[in-house]
């Protein structure tokens, strides 16, 4: 009985690489389809189950290993196979479908955007060009030695949002009113993050995922409360997401109306003090949005003087006098409301300032005075100053002479009244 015998593990890794390059030049003839279907069964019953990575140690022998992919849509992925300590064993690259890539160096699948980057003993490294989605998944290097081993690589597509878009509810917003802003990433993967700015302050939103066909669309919604400080403040969407580099964002501005700031200005008098007999000029500043048309000044307390005279924001009232004390009104609307500002008018008599000029006057005349009369004492005290220590007083000093050689008392008494008239004569005056 003849014995069959079984292909060994290099047989078989020639004749899968026999049975692709076939494949490659075409359909093998008919007498070797049977042979060929028989060897690539063999081969295929000798291949372990794939591994991830370092495929694993076969003893002293070789080792064949790679490592996952990660690449932005569009950019250029770069596959490798590699193996330690080779002994020139064949290495092959698979797609996801286990359709060979390149055998070797040389590629059976009839697409362009695989180049072949470098080939050698301990490596195959291969590129893909113009990377899209459908390029994910699972791709294998096998290496044909005894037994044969495989690893696989995953490649992992990142898809930046396709559209940004921000949607406001209202185009116009009135103070103190809450409003809907939206902003929609569309078609991401992974999914986007948004994050709300309003100028520089970060606003906290609420966000929805929606997964279609492994793409991914998120919509996150503020609530905002504007207020008048908020008109021309860009609400800004901001998107982080691991394919985009720095900072993509779209942005609206605020438009928000609100009702009128009111502020009386003085014109005339421009010392602030009203008299008897002059004139009173008041401007009427007004600023809101929309900027109010209309402008009107009133009396709160009376009718208006008749000698007023109103031109728009302007009052002014001729001769003054006590009648015209009251409280003056300007009041300016619009669209979102009104406001006013109140002037409280106080004439005072003719002679007010006068008499506060006088007073002002004589203030001064007297410190004029004081400051002569300070100065001339002191000029005084320095005179008497210098004359004291110029001029000493006289004073007599008797000094008994010859007392010392006198043989008594009396002597002595009489030595000295006689010694008077020829005694040296001090003087001192003290005032």
């Amino acid at each position: 009985m003849a014995s069959a015998v079984l292909p060994s593990g290099s047989q078989c890794a020639a004749a899968t690489a026999a049975a692709a390059a076939a494949a490659a030049a075409g359909a093998p003839p008919p007498g070797l389809r049977l042979r060929l279907l028989l060897l690539l069964l063999s081969a295929a019953a000798l291949i372990p189950t794939g591994r991830r990575g370092v495929a694993g140690s076969y003893g002293d022998g070789q080792n064949l290993f790679t490592k996952d992919v990660t690449v932005i849509e569009g950019e250029v992925a770069t596959i490798s196979c590699q193996v330690n300590k080779s002994d020139d064993s064949v290495i092959q690259l698979l797609n996801p479908n286990r359709q060979t890539i390149y055998f070797r160096d040389f590629r059976p699948l009839k697409d362009s955007r695989f180049q072949l980057l470098n080939f050698s003993s301990s490596e195959l490294k291969v590129s893909l060009t113009n990377v899209s989605i459908s390029d994910e998944g699972r791709y294998f290097c096998q290496l044909y030695t005894d037994p044969p081993q495989e690893s696989y690589t995953t490649i992992t597509v990142l898809v930046p949002p396709r559209n940004l878009m921000i949607d406001i509810q209202k185009d116009t917003a009135v103070e103190g009113e809450e409003i809907e802003v939206n902003c929609t990433a569309m078609a991401s993967k992974p999914a986007t993050t948004i994050r709300w700015f309003k100028g520089n302050k970060e606003l906290k939103g609420k966000s929805e995922v929606e997964e279609w066909s492994d793409m991914y669309t998120v919509t996150s919604q503020l609530m905002l409360k504007v207020h008048k400080e908020d008109d021309g403040v860009p609400v800004i969407c901001q998107v982080e997401h691991p394919a985009v580099t720095g900072n993509l964002q779209t942005q609206r501005y605020l438009e928000v109306q609100y009702k009128p700031q009111v502020h009386i200005q003085m014109t005339y008098p421009l010392q602030g003090l009203t008299r008897e007999g002059d004139a009173l000029e008041l401007t009427c500043e007004a600023i809101g949005k929309p900027q109010p048309v209309m402008v009107t000044w009133v009396r709160v307390d009376d009718e208006m003087p008749q000698h007023a005279v109103l031109s728009g924001p302007n009052l002014f009232i001729n001769n003054l006098n006590k009648t015209d004390n009251g409280t003056y009104r300007c009041e300016a609307s619009n669209v979102v409301g009104k406001a006013h500002s109140d002037y409280m008018l106080y004439v005072y008599d003719s002679r007010a300032g006068e008499e506060g000029s006088i007073r002002a006057v004589d203030h001064a005349v007297i410190g004029g005075v004081v400051a002569v009369v300070v100065f001339a004492m002191l000029c005084l005290l320095i005179i008497l100053g210098r004359y004291f220590a110029r001029h000493k007083g006289t004073y007599f000093t008797h000094e008994a002479k010859g007392a010392d050689d006198a043989a008594d008392a009396d002597t002595a008494i009489i030595n000295a009244e006689g010694g008077q008239n020829n005694s040296e004569e001090k003087k001192e005056y003290f005032i």
